[in-house]
């Protein structure tokens, strides 16, 4: 175990300085695109500044014949396009896969200056995330990057969630954590096939009018239960304790919109900061959903010019507020700020706000 002055301390000689601090980026769509699709990426440069944060995926969703080409192609966007306001991220290949080397020791190398997150797949333990580090440190100091590019790990296991709180605090790298709800549920051996959601068997019952059989066996309101609450809940404590940032991650039916946003919104609730998009229909409604409503700015300005110097408390349209409302207010305004600063139209809505 390294201990506290060491751990801010580079893995090797002539690496950046480990990052003491999380910057908060906005990131409320982290959108995947295959970058052997020709296709596609001939889409990606007239997306930035419309989507956070951009990924090129090497993992899963890449066919094996296809890994190499993916590989160049991410290599050859990133090299030809100004990002500008929009992260580049990127998720390799599973660590126990015979790709991954050849990702990390071909990207850092070549783009490394712009990468700003590797997501690592299938994480089990603070183990992984070590490996990742110490090797990230040698390629950058190797290729003289002098920003750290930080890491992100997905919770695909339950060996992963087990050890979510070491894993969080395995390195200063580390930006984050998303659900990873396909994979999670085979490992956990959980008896859904949908790739996030909720589920139609999962659910509770209205009591019955009485014990009688008849009212027993009579029609009664049901109402859906999400199978992910625990675990997005235990990933946002986790996160929350190291300074880091949980995103949900894949809803995979696309064309229902409506029950994607409702999903989206319960991990915005949360405490969740954004989610993964698959299809540029998920990335408006993460950014609607991912940014605070204008009625709830408005009563968060509100409120924090009410409390003044943040002690006591007062009554505002009826109801108490005090030194508690004041914090949950200010990650409100907070966030407002943040997001004001790369997107002009939030901007414009906020800067609109009148507090009476």
């Amino acid at each position: 175990m390294r201990t506290a002055k060491d751990f801010f301390r580079p893995l090797a000689v002539g690496a950046p300085q480990p990052p003491t601090e999380i910057p908060a980026r906005p990131s409320r769509a982290i959108h995947f695109f295959d970058p052997s699709n020709a296709k596609m990426a001939a889409k990606i440069p007239a997306m930035v500044g419309t989507v956070d944060v951009l990924l090129g995926n090497l993992e899963d969703a890449i066919k094996a014949d296809n890994k190499v080409a993916a590989r160049e192609g991410l290599v050859r966007i990133a090299q030809e396009t100004d990002f500008g306001p929009t992260q580049l991220w990127t998720r390799i290949n599973s660590l126990d896969s015979p790709w991954v080397l050849d990702d990390l020791t071909t990207l850092v190398p070549a783009i490394g200056d712009k990468l700003d997150v590797i997501m690592v797949p299938k994480v089990q333990g603070a183990e992984d995330i070590h490996y990742v580090d110490r090797l990230l440190a040698q390629l950058e100091a190797k290729a003289g990057i002098t920003t750290p590019i930080l890491v992100h790990a997905i919770l695909e296991t339950a060996r992963g969630v087990a050890n979510i709180e070491e894993i969080c605090g395995a390195s200063p790298r580390m930006q984050g954590l998303s659900l990873g709800p396909a994979d999670l549920a085979a490992d956990r051996r959980m008896k859904t096939t949908r790739v996030g959601g909720g589920h139609p068997g999962y659910l509770v019952r209205q009591d019955p009018a009485s014990s009688d059989q008849a009212d027993i066996e009579a029609p009664r309101a049901t109402y859906q239960q999400d199978l992910w609450h625990y675990t997005i809940a235990r990933m946002v404590d986790a996160c929350a304790m190291h300074g880091i940032y949980p995103y949900y991650g894949p809803f995979g039916d696309i064309a229902d919109v409506v029950a994607c946003e409702d999903q989206f919104r319960n991990a915005f609730l949360l405490g969740c900061v954004g989610t993964w998009s698959l299809h540029p229909k998920q990335i408006a409604i993460a950014n609607r959903v991912f940014s605070p409503s204008v009625a709830d700015i408005r009563h968060a300005r509100r409120v924090v010019a009410a409390m003044g110097d943040g002690t006591g408390a007062v009554m505002l349209d009826g109801k108490m507020e005090d030194d508690a409302s004041l914090k949950q207010c200010l990650v409100m305004v907070r966030l407002a700020e943040e997001l004001a600063a790369i997107d002009p139209e939030l901007k414009q809505q906020y800067d609109a706000i009148e507090v009476d």
